[in-house]
């Protein structure tokens, strides 16, 4: 477990952590899917001496459970519903983004535990990172498992074909450059890819099946939709075709 001291944001929310501890009623730790919440809460229950909840907001009766354990910790990834609101004091910790100069310290202390020695490539503590934490630790892993980093975009992929003002053809390709695009930032992960292309998984499964998957090496075994087959018949009718 990466130090709460090496955590994103502790340099501010590590001031009141003291208080925090000593407080009478319970304490509600939230954030982005892979920042650390869990952990956090863990720990802090840990110092608390109390129960410890995690992934509350998918949890029933939240207010029973409270009144159980009235100095309990609870982890989330999203703030207090309205009940509780008024009743937990509030913990948020930041993403990877808000506080990039943890990443080399946390990409340090990952790689330690799971045994990778250094230099790493730099590119595995380039960020966005999908999961934060999270996804930190499945660059390392899929570092070290597999030799796999992710790959550069080619030039070419981001131009629109310039001989062609067809809608469908164009919508097409730009369609498979942002399934490319979301696959490679997501190292492959196809969960993180449907999520940054705001699809859900049949709908991401549907579109690798038309693009292929650059990472995995998947090519395609779809000829596209029917608006694309109608575009390439009529681009490969002759101009007088229609009146025979």
């Amino acid at each position: 477990m990466i130090p709460l001291e090496c955590l994103p944001g502790f340099s501010t929310w590590g001031r009141s952590l003291e208080h925090l501890l000593a407080r009478p009623e319970p304490l509600w730790v939230f954030g982005d899917t892979g920042c650390g919440a869990s952990s956090v809460g863990a720990e802090l229950a840990r110092r608390r001496q109390v129960a410890f909840l995690d992934d509350a907001d998918r949890q029933e009766d939240l207010p029973a459970w409270v009144r159980l354990h009235p100095r309990g910790v609870l982890a989330a990834r999203s703030a207090p519903p309205e009940p509780l609101a008024g009743i937990c004091l509030e913990l948020r910790i930041p993403s990877l983004d808000e506080d990039p100069l943890v990443v080399a310290e946390c990409l340090a202390l990952l790689a330690q535990e799971e045994g990778i020695p250094a230099p790493l490539p730099p590119a595995l503590g380039l960020l966005p990172c999908p999961g934060n934490l999270r996804g930190l630790r499945n660059r390392l892993l899929r570092w070290k498992l597999l030799g796999q980093l992710p790959e550069a975009v080619p030039a070419a992929a981001g131009a629109l074909p310039t001989d062609s003002d067809d809608l469908a053809t164009n919508l097409h390709l730009l369609e498979r450059l942002l399934l490319h695009r979301a696959l490679r930032r997501s190292y492959g992960n196809r969960v993180e890819a449907a999520r940054r292309m705001g699809v859900s998984r049949r709908q991401l499964y549907l579109l690798i099946a038309r693009h292929g998957d650059p990472v995995r090496g998947e090519v395609s075994t779809s000829l596209g939709p029917k608006r694309l087959s109608r575009a390439r018949m009529r681009q490969n009718s002759s101009p007088g075709s229609e009146h025979r």
